[in-house]
């Protein structure tokens, strides 16, 4: 049978899908679509059994209040698959539901975002556990270059793009050119360090234990990185230490911004330490296009603002940040031989070590 044949028979019975595996929220692009699916990356598991209880929304809902023998937990821990079972059970669960409307004979191909600089290693745990997940052929590619792609700069040209982009477990900042990553750094601070930064805070300032959705709602609420003229407040409850009684105290802008002040100066540092080492063409296209922020985090107020103070160089914001990358995997699925240098390579073609 030739290939042009099998290869028109999979379009017509399967689907292409591109997956945004995020440590906070896992995004479902499906080709003639867009995107179906956009749901924390949470999984409860039941003890007892080792039973699925619930996936994505129902079980984030249950984060700090199910009974002791169901916990909520993330699969993956800054970027990377930490709980390999329930990362798989998780991939099912989002490429069932994606493909639920469809007519499916063969299983899905699929493109996978991660964050840069992972290990061969944990690569190929995201590409094992989403073919185990039913994929009949998975492709990875990292998580700045697919956004680059998703918000339309012209990656394969001569020109140098910077791309930031800010999620739940992980930064990737990213120089890319001609295809290709001139320069790139990841780190370990994104929303989740936030949010561990301002329980942190109003534990030790206000002497009262908040959980991580406090914090997160709070965090989007109030969170201003730049002073303005108007200040904001929001009331919160959470457990006295003292006397181990609810409470509520009221924080304001000026709280958040002290609370997560020391991780976003090492972010923005680092964006500095990327640029410093960046070739001087280069970095001359990145002056003169400027800088793009994607990802959750680029949400945060004054973020563009502060960024842009500190390093000189314009900072847009870019449109619909959230689903950069997911719409990035789609158009990858569009034209796959296109981007086939961008992909990260596996190890499936080498042969095996003795």
């Amino acid at each position: 049978m030739n290939l042009p044949f099998l290869e028109k028979l999979y379009r017509m019975f399967s689907n292409d899908i591109g997956i945004d595996l995020g440590t906070a929220n896992t995004l479902v692009y499906v080709n003639g679509q867009g995107i179906v699916i956009n749901e924390p990356s949470v999984v409860a598991v039941n003890q007892k059994t080792g039973r699925v209880v619930a996936v994505g929304t129902q079980a984030k809902e249950m984060l700090g209040r199910t009974p002791g023998h169901i916990v909520a937990v993330r699969p993956l821990v800054d970027g990377v698959i930490s709980d390999f079972e329930v990362a798989e059970e998780m991939i099912v669960y989002l490429l069932n539901k994606a493909q639920k409307k469809s007519r499916t004979f063969f299983g899905p191909r699929v493109v996978v975002g991660i964050p840069s600089g992972v290990t061969n290693v944990e690569a190929r745990a995201v590409r094992d556990a989403t073919r185990n997940a039913g994929a009949r052929e998975v492709h990875v590619v990292e998580q700045p270059m697919a956004a680059a792609i998703g918000i339309r700069l012209p990656i394969h040209e001569p020109v140098g793009n910077m791309v930031i982009d800010i999620g739940g477990g992980t930064t990737d900042i990213a120089v890319i050119a001609l295809g290709g990553a001139v320069r790139s750094k990841s780190l370990k601070i994104a929303g989740d360090k936030l949010n561990s930064d301002i329980m942190s805070y109003i534990r030790n300032e206000f002497k009262i234990l908040i959980g991580e959705k406090t914090a997160e709602q709070v965090k989007i609420a109030i969170g201003v990185v730049v002073p303005g003229r108007e200040s904001h407040e929001a009331s919160i409850r959470g457990r006295d230490l003292v006397t181990g009684l609810p409470r509520e105290v009221v924080v304001t802008d000026d709280d958040i911004r002290e609370a997560i002040s020391q991780s976003i100066d090492h972010l923005v540092e680092s964006i500095r330490e990327v640029l410093e080492t960046t070739p001087p063409e280069i970095l001359a296209d990145v002056m003169h296009r400027g800088v793009y922020l994607v990802g959750g985090g680029a949400l945060i107020k004054g973020l563009d603002e502060l960024i842009s103070e500190h390093i000189k160089i314009p900072v847009h914001i870019a449109e619909d940040p959230l689903t950069a990358v997911a719409r990035g995997t789609g158009i990858i699925l569009e034209d796959i031989s296109k981007y086939r240098d961008i992909l990260i390579q596996g190890e499936d073609d080498l042969p095996p070590t003795k």
